[in-house]
């Protein structure tokens, strides 16, 4: 498939992001946040699964496998960490929101967070604070005063992931947003402690299906407080 990128802008919050503007085409991939797309004109045409699906809403589940095969569909894209977002909580927030993109935004920073673990927040905040190290799960159960099995089971009921694959999303989280604020690929790979730009790169493509090299500089970055 050839490749196209994203054209229009990324606003960026803690626990979620918007792109607005036309799609790129992407391969199948799958990553941690609930994506809801939002059709800006005619009804989106994607593939979940491997199953046509399209709808002028439509809402894809964390890690389920979906890509965009036609390029340039006018939309919006909400992705929402699913530590702060269920499904339903996002359904709500996009129920209520006004027809712009200050509105949506508005409503998904009003939204109920769930409640985790307080011994989980402890070792989520551990794991920003470590990411350009490396990150053990020794020292976040020692962190969360917890056994490892105990951190593992806790990760895997209320994250969903195992702490590898969620100190990996997080690295990636801050390198794009790195990437995105003007850094060089190079630089927010480091920064987020990926091994080089590379490694960045692979897992940009394998998590969201485009290249990073082709999608960072086609988007306009706003930072919501």
């Amino acid at each position: 498939m050839t490749d196209s990128c994203w054209q229009g802008a990324l606003w960026l919050a803690r626990d979620f992001c918007l792109i607005v503007g036309a799609s790129g085409a992407t391969r199948p991939h799958a990553h941690y946040a609930h994506q809801a797309l939002l059709a800006l004109d005619e009804p989106l045409r994607l593939l979940v699964d491997g199953q046509p699906v399209s709808g002028r809403v439509v809402l894809v589940e964390s890690m389920r496998t979906h890509a965009l095969e036609d390029a340039s569909q006018p939309m919006v894209a909400v992705y929402a960490e699913p530590l702060a977002f269920s499904l339903d909580s996002l359904r709500a927030a996009l129920d209520q929101a006004g027809p712009d993109l200050q509105g949506l935004a508005d409503c998904l920073r009003a939204a109920p967070r769930q409640a985790l673990d307080p011994r989980i927040a402890r070792a989520l905040q551990a794991v920003d604070q470590l990411l350009a190290e490396k990150v053990s799960a020794a020292t976040l159960a020692r962190t969360a005063c917890l056994s490892l099995s105990q951190l593992e089971r806790l990760f895997g009921e209320q994250v969903g992931l195992s702490v590898r694959r969620l100190v990996l999303w997080r690295r990636l989280r801050l390198a794009v947003a790195l990437a995105m604020a003007g850094e060089p690929l190079t630089h927010a790979a480091h920064a987020a402690g990926f091994a080089d730009a590379a490694h960045f790169s692979r897992t940009v493509r394998s998590t969201f299906g485009v290249r990073a090299d082709r999608t960072f500089g086609n988007l306009q970055l706003r930072l919501l407080e």
